[in-house]
């Protein structure tokens, strides 16, 4: 879609916070007038409707659009944001396991400014299965590059939890 669009999203998703959780419909009716303008085909449509149902309490709802988006091709970082969200959602609704598996591979993605939120819904992923260990590696060792010392100290933790057999 065009900036302006974009510009238009972006401005109605600045005001999310400014609506009470009654208003939800409301801000579901303003996302819905931008999706309105996209064509059909278009993944964007169905990952902002996913969006602001998700954000509005509803993964349910939210669930099958994240997935409709991905279908559509929907790719880069708005693709890497609907599997982030789309894993958050499924373990909302009590299919973390399938969350593991669509975030597990965005691991190894090319690097950007969402590792920490795939490690971190990852972490909750795995805690909703009962591998909190597991969890607790991954939300440590994206935490150690950002801690101003023991950066190394608590990489080697995050590890050393994997390699435990307590």
């Amino acid at each position: 879609m065009n900036q302006d669009w974009e510009d238009r999203v972006t401005a109605a998703w600045a005001t999310f916070d400014s609506y009470t959780e009654e208003e939800a419909p409301d801000f579901r009716a303003v996302i819905d007038a931008l999706v309105a303008e996209l064509p059909d085909d278009s993944p964007l449509g169905p990952f902002e409707r996913a969006c602001a149902w998700d954000s509005t309490g509803h993964s349910d709802k939210a669930v099958p659009l994240y997935r409709e988006a991905l279908a559509a091709a929907l790719s880069g970082y708005k693709g890497r944001r609907a599997k982030i969200q789309l894993s958050s959602s499924l373990r909302n609704v009590g299919q973390a396991e399938e969350g593991v598996k669509l975030l597990t591979p965005e691991l190894d993605a090319p690097s950007d400014e969402l590792d920490d939120a795939v490690r971190a819904t990852l972490a909750l992923c795995l805690s909703s299965l009962g591998r909190d260990r597991e969890g607790l590696s991954l939300v440590l060792g994206a935490l150690a590059s950002h801690l101003p010392r023991y950066q190394r100290s608590m990489g080697n933790y995050a590890r050393a939890l994997l390699e435990s057999d307590d």
